[in-house]
């Protein structure tokens, strides 16, 4: 069989307009309308709510002014890795990539897959995820994680015939996505019920938690309030996670050093808007003690049905359904270009560093989807969920502190363009992001330990790597 002709290099065929949708497609999937509930239990009242969202946004925001500076100076494929390694060294970018591979990445495929399908049940309950088909002792596998794992090779398939089909499908429903959401906060304000708002914004700045049957419970210290607004922050950054996946591409975006900031910049500010305006909608139709105790914390399908009566479980069914296809198509085509990079450094398997004739790396995509499918049959993609936010926050917060190594190590780099507020802006979201993660390791242990001791494998692997030949 005469074997396939191979592409040397990386198509750049990636505009402005499709780099913004990787990164609003990426970032907004079924989180957006599930985690209020939880973070308003552990937040209590109207403003510490909104504060959340903002803060989330805040933080985002200034972690993309300051990659900025890294993808205009780097603006090859693989993007934080290569930051990482440029930075510091290829030990600490490997344990990223690893991260990303074992379960930042995969792990979110394979939520987000799986997810599509929960909500397709509205529909088809064939494609329910208590359809278990399949158990051997402990392990249960139902039917939505077996078609999720066929919507992870279809689109990891599609992805391989070209980057250009990818970024068309990625595009429309992204495009999608956002003016579907948008329809539904206009509608939601319209239907604003002037008492239960009233009510809500009547104690603004009280932190407390709410447990899901509706008790209160106040917090005894300062410390504790802390924790209370990290563990409702984990929520908030999981739902903002992803922004960076635009940078895994610039191997393939046009005017990469202008295109690849502009488009974090543009993508991030416009999530924020989103995820603000949809949460105070919330806030319009909904009591508090509803948005707490919202069954499987699905605030959106009682804010949908508080708005459109009995048909709104379809229409937000229909909306995730939307908002998970093109989260994970986004996913899938980032992914798979960090593992090309540190295959390029020999740190990953040989063949993830070819390009087939569509120049694509074709290898990589298909290794990433086995490990993302692994993790579907595995039905622990919920729990990895909660560990992926704490690792990735704590390499965000390394990256940019990347910044500060450079100006030292290589003055001399030429910068189209540097971080917004530099020194100051990456300070502030460094001390933020190592604050989050400390409370974290406080308060939600069960959060960051299995996510360190996963990043820690890496030191290993990456010296078994470097020990081949």
């Amino acid at each position: 069989m005469k074997e396939e002709p191979k592409s040397t290099h990386l198509k750049k065929e990636i505009r402005l307009i499709d780099a913004i949708s990787i990164v609003v497609g990426s970032m907004v999937g079924s989180g957006i309308f599930i985690v209020g509930a939880d973070i308003f239990r552990n937040t209590g009242s109207a403003g510490w709510f909104i504060a959340v969202w903002l803060i989330g946004g805040i933080m985002t925001l200034v972690a993309a002014l300051s990659y900025g500076e890294l993808s205009a100076m780097y603006p090859k494929a693989g993007g934080q890795y290569v930051y990482l390694k440029e930075a510091f060294n290829p030990l600490i970018a490997f344990v990223y990539g690893w991260s990303l591979f074992a379960v930042i990445q995969t792990g979110t495929i394979a939520a987000v897959g799986v997810s599509f399908f929960k909500f397709l049940a509205y529909f088809i309950p064939q494609f329910s995820e208590d359809l278990i088909l399949l158990q051997i002792g402990d392990l249960r596998v139902s039917s939505a994680q077996l078609a999720a794992i066929i919507l992870i090779m279809l689109l990891t398939y599609i992805n391989t015939k070209g980057i250009k089909g990818g970024k068309i499908l990625q595009t429309v429903f992204t495009a999608t996505k956002v003016l579907s959401i948008g329809g539904l906060i206009i509608f939601g304000f319209i239907h604003l019920d002037k008492q239960v708002w009233n009510q809500n914004w009547s104690e603004v700045w009280t932190l407390k938690k709410i447990t899901a049957s509706g008790e209160i419970q106040w917090y005894p210290d300062i410390p504790a309030l802390g924790g209370a607004l990290a563990a409702g922050l984990v929520g908030a950054i999981m739902s903002y996670e992803a922004w960076n996946n635009v940078t895994f591409v610039a191997g393939e975006i046009r005017n990469p050093k202008k295109n690849i900031g502009l488009s974090l910049i543009i993508g991030v500010l416009l999530v924020t808007s989103i995820y603000v305006l949809l949460n105070l909608m919330f806030l319009a139709v909904l009591p508090l003690n509803d948005i707490a105790g919202a069954e499987k914390d699905r605030v959106g399908i009682v804010a949908a049905e508080a708005i459109f009566g009995s048909i709104g479980t379809g229409v937000i069914a229909f909306l995730i359904m939307v908002s998970t296809f093109g989260c994970n198509n986004g996913l899938i085509i980032s992914g798979a270009r960090v593992y090309y990079s540190m295959a390029q450094d020999g740190l990953f398997f040989k063949k993830s560093a070819n390009l087939n004739k569509h120049a694509v790396p074709a290898y990589a995509l298909w290794l990433q989807s086995v490990m993302a499918s692994i993790l579907c049959l595995s039905g622990k993609y919920g729990d990895l969920l909660d560990m992926i936010t704490f690792i990735a926050v704590f390499f965000y917060v390394l990256t940019i502190a990347g910044i500060y190594a450079l100006r030292i190590k290589k003055p001399d780099v030429h910068r189209p363009y540097r971080a917004l507020g530099y020194p100051v802006l990456p300070a502030v979201y460094i001390l933020t992001g190592l604050a989050f993660c400390i409370l974290l390791m406080i308060y939600k242990p069960n959060f960051t330990w299995p996510g360190l001791i996963i990043a820690s494998l890496g030191v290993p692997l990456f010296y078994i790597s470097k020990s081949k030949p």
